[in-house]
């Protein structure tokens, strides 16, 4: 692991890093919080996922939530959204190849060899994090933004043991069904859209929901409400009574300005779990 930075922030320590990942089979650039009472015992994990075209950085100076880790006593870790390079495949379309990963492991054609990141996300990285870095295996929480917020709903939903809570910013909530989704697993995952159904957080809801309390907030002012459905995601959780929130409201849309008003709610949601785990 290589470290790229190293800043003071908040009395604790914002890191940019990179390493070599096996999954992607390329250099991996991600961003680990490190807040103050790590200086004295190992600390909460909370995971954010980004959406489409960014990387670790905008979570990491846009969200305003390492202020908030730090009153929480919770780490953050920014991982990027999909592997990068002159040897890794992409495309001309913004959602689609590098800066798109979806959070899935790609079977098919060309971006088989190095699309991995769900493994990347959930095994690769965490082995790599917990061995370098002063943190709880145990209370691990994940949230993200857009793309990423259906990868957080996803992984949390498919592996309840790893992880103890979960978030999410304006998720693609439905992917199999609009077309932030069908395009991106048609060329990820191929045409049999019995393997999509597993990165659906809306299915996913439907068959097995998740032990704790989710929190979801949407805004009503968002432009790709079309693409996001959450009414689709909203409707399954409460058909299957699921502990939790759905927040839409008035006035925000798919920025950052809308993250960093909701960011200070959603780290408290995973401090209230992860810091009460014995």
């Amino acid at each position: 692991m290589e470290i790229l930075s190293e800043n003071f922030c908040f009395e604790g320590t914002q890191g940019v890093y990179k390493h070599y990942s096996e999954c992607c089979k390329c250099d991996m650039t991600f961003a680990v919080y490190i807040p103050p009472q790590a200086k004295v015992k190992s600390v909460p994990v909370l995971w954010y996922l980004s959406g489409l075209t960014c990387t670790h950085e905008n979570a990491m100076v846009k969200s305003a939530a390492q202020g908030w880790a730090a009153e929480n006593g919770v780490a953050l870790i920014f991982p990027d959204t999909s592997p990068r390079g002159e040897n890794v495949p992409n495309h001309d379309d913004y959602d689609l190849g590098q800066g798109a990963g979806f959070y899935v492991n790609a079977t098919n054609g060309k971006w088989s060899d190095n699309f991995q990141m769900w493994d990347y996300i959930t095994a690769e990285l965490p082995k790599l994090i917990f061995k370098n870095f002063p943190l709880l295996e145990n209370a691990q929480g994940i949230t993200g933004h857009s793309m990423g917020g259906h990868g957080a709903l996803t992984i949390a939903m498919s592996l309840p043991n790893q992880y103890q809570s979960v978030s999410a910013f304006a998720p693609i909530a439905n992917p199999t069904m609009s077309e932030w989704g069908q395009k991106q697993f048609k060329e990820y995952l191929g045409t049999d859209k019995a393997n999509w159904e597993k990165y659906d957080s809306t299915i996913l809801m439907q068959k097995v929901g998740f032990h704790s309390n989710v929190l979801i907030d949407q805004g009503n002012a968002d432009n790709f409400l079309d693409l996001l459905q959450p009414e689709a995601l909203k409707n399954a959780m409460n058909m299957r009574e699921q502990k939790g929130q759905f927040r839409f409201s008035d006035g925000y849309d798919h920025s950052y300005f809308f993250i960093m008003s909701f960011m200070r709610d959603h780290i408290e949601h995973h401090a209230n779990i992860l810091n009460n785990i014995n």
